[in-house]
């Protein structure tokens, strides 16, 4: 008899800088798109849980990756829950307009790894996972849409090497630069 795996989840970071701050007037579509965004996302299928500030209902008041950069950090039961999401839902219309809101980024600026089931990430651990897939490329333990891996590939994939963010560069999550 083989034992089963140990379910898991996929998380999600995305990190974006904003072009101005957000009670600009130049903002206002996209925090108009917040609330309502975010309820699709908590009513969509596979959809598990979604990082929020302490009483608040959105994260867009922390600021741990910089003051102009928002966050985004969220749990889904599989990847094509997710991409159902981020691509078929009201999410879309931020997605198509995101130039007119923020930077464009040059390095990675969303990451995806597997969790156990049950697990909720804390923000520190997303972004080291986005820190890795900046430094080392996509791998089992940090990826993105593009170059995917299953739950099933990195479990079997040990985590690389323990290097401090801080020795990799000055700040885990550098600001973006417009390009």
């Amino acid at each position: 008899m083989t034992a089963s795996a140990p379910a898991a989840h996929l998380a999600q970071l995305n990190v974006a800088t904003l072009r101005h701050p957000l009670d600009d007037p130049r903002i206002a579509p996209f925090v108009e798109l917040i609330d309502p965004v975010n309820a699709s996302a908590d009513g969509a299928p596979g959809f598990v849980w979604r990082l929020t500030e302490d009483g608040e209902a959105d994260a867009t008041g922390l600021r741990p990756a910089g003051e102009d950069v928002i966050v985004t950090l969220s749990v889904w039961e599989t990847r094509e829950a997710l991409w159902e999401f981020v691509y078929r839902s009201g999410h879309l219309e931020a997605m198509r307009r995101r130039r007119d809101w923020f930077e464009r980024h040059v390095e990675a600026h969303l990451v995806l790894w597997w969790i156990p089931a049950g697990h909720l990430p804390t923000i520190g651990e997303a972004l080291e996972r986005l820190a890795d897939l900046r430094a080392d490329g996509p791998s089992p333990h940090a990826f993105t849409f593009v170059s995917s891996y299953t739950a099933a590939e990195a479990a079997g994939h040990p985590r690389p090497a323990c290097v401090p963010s801080e020795a990799r560069t000055a700040s885990p999550v550098e600001p973006a630069v417009a390009s």
